[in-house]
């Protein structure tokens, strides 16, 4: 089965095909950090963390960039408003670099602990600024921009395929929808390529036109091309990124270049909170750290992962819970595998039914992450080969050799690629956690004496997700391996 992807630039399922046999060049919108990463970001990254895992391990290198918009992002999203970093940085009375630095970092930390594979290598947009400036005079040298007052803007009608990728074509917008009729503009429905800075604008730069900063559009296109090549692959994003975002870097680049910008739009959806998608602006995000005090890394992949990427995610506790809940299954079957495996047990008659198994899990997941990376069919396609693995287990014939197969698709698909199980090694399972689990239960009882009970369920939650059980009971607390 070939890899197929719904392509929102043609609004349909596509088969895969690179432009170069072999190699895969995709580039990933990455965020504006002037905040705290939350669940939203994390849906994105994690979907495109799997795609590129998947893409490797089927055989193609893959050059994965992803930019960190460090200036150009304004409040309204388009060409009004403050700059965002520079906002953040007023309000906590730092210098915008501080604000960059501090959530850059922060980001990366959050990742990692999503046992999110880092990009090939992340771009950031303050370092591009000589090639930004060069696109903008191409644009204006062409035809295609235009300047006022120290600002260029980009002149929507003379890219008559503008609106292509967000079906929003030229002649069905209605001016001023997103932006306010504006005197230096030709037509409301233009955006900025680059903005004149006003007094007390710290993050500026001297260009041709004078001190100024990049819009958020260009940035994105030249180091795209920059770093990927004039037509390149795969694009992602957020949906709410499809217009004006992504819309605007097509034509910014298919009027310098005269070629296609992208093949490929991939675009995933949002998490919401009660039906409203999430984000900082509408103060009703869940940030990665605080998640990851209360659940496992596997629990909060589990929880994005069991719904097509495609799909909003609704967010609720419950939600991430049942996820973990889930996740316990595998988990302890790859303990009770481990078991098995160190046990040298012979060749059974059962050594062909799993062989047969293996082969036919592994075909199923193969098929259901090239359907457009159906990685719900493809958990769910793991739970059922737990549910077979059991009962094979309970009949006592499963081999040493057997349980061994098995565990290399759980580490392929569970951990390696889905990142939903945590990888356990045999010396890990054979450990003796007693000792250990007498301090976290000393521990979690200063806790609740110091009426500290968010503190003492995070930490049960956590080793719930983990596969041990904290109990209270009438003769105080205890544990068990669930």
């Amino acid at each position: 089965m070939a890899l197929t992807l719904y392509n929102s630039l043609n609004r349909q399922k596509e088969e895969f095909k690179p432009i170069e046999p072999g190699h895969v060049g995709i580039y990933v919108c990455g965020p504006t950090v002037y905040g705290p990463p939350h669940l939203g970001h994390a849906k994105s990254y994690i979907t495109f963390d799997v795609l590129v895992k998947h893409l490797r391990n089927s055989g193609f290198k893959v050059r994965y960039v992803q930019n960190i918009t460090d200036v150009g992002h304004l409040t309204d999203d388009a060409d009004a408003g403050e700059d965002k970093i520079q906002r953040q940085a007023r309000l906590d009375q730092v210098h915008p670099w501080e604000i960059v630095d501090k959530w850059t970092r922060q980001y990366m930390n959050d990742m990692e602990k999503l046992r999110l594979a880092h990009p090939n290598f992340y771009v950031r947009a303050s370092q591009h600024i000589g090639e930004q400036i060069e696109a903008v005079q191409k644009l204006v040298e062409n035809g295609h921009a235009y300047v006022v007052d120290g600002s260029v803007y980009y002149d929507v009608e003379s890219f008559p395929e503008y609106g292509k990728l967000s079906g929003r074509r030229l002649e069905e917008q209605k001016e001023g929808v997103r932006v306010e009729s504006r005197s230096d503009k030709r037509n409301p429905r233009d955006f900025a390529l680059w903005k004149k800075a006003e007094p007390g604008h710290i993050l500026k730069w001297n260009s041709p036109w004078g001190e100024g900063f990049p819009g958020w559009h260009i940035e994105c296109s030249v180091m795209a091309n920059k770093y990927l090549g004039t037509t390149f692959d795969i694009h992602g994003g957020g949906l709410e990124n499809k217009f004006p975002h992504h819309e605007c870097e097509i034509a910014q680049s298919e009027s310098i270049n005269c070629a296609t910008f992208c093949n490929y739009w991939l675009h995933n959806n949002m998490v919401t909170v009660d039906g409203v998608k999430m984000g900082k602006s509408l103060g009703n995000f869940r940030t990665c750290q605080d998640l990851l005090a209360k659940h496992s890394p596997e629990a909060i992949r589990a929880f994005v992962l069991t719904t097509h990427y495609r799909s909003p995610s609704n967010y609720t506790e419950e939600a991430i819970d049942a996820a973990a809940a889930g996740l316990t299954r595998l988990s302890q079957l790859q303990n009770a595998l481990l078991e098995i495996a160190d046990k040298n047990n012979a060749a059974t008659e059962s050594d062909a039914e799993v062989a047969t198994l293996c082969a036919n899990v592994e075909k199923n997941i193969r098929e259901r992450l090239d359907d457009d990376l159906d990685t719900p069919g493809a958990i769910a396609t793991l739970y059922s080969m737990a549910t077979e693995v059991n009962r094979l287990i309970g009949t006592g014939t499963l081999s040493s050799d057997s349980a061994r197969a098995i565990l290399k698709l759980i580490k392929l698909f569970g951990n390696d690629i889905l990142g939903i199980v945590p990888e356990v090694s045999r010396a890990d399972s054979n450990v003796d956690i007693a000792p250990i689990m007498d301090i976290i239960i000393e521990l979690r009882k200063e806790m609740k004496a110091a009426k500290k009970y968010d503190v003492a369920d995070a930490i049960r939650d956590r080793l719930k997700a983990g596969g041990v059980l904290i109990e209270d009971t009438r003769d105080g607390m205890r544990w068990r391996k669930a």
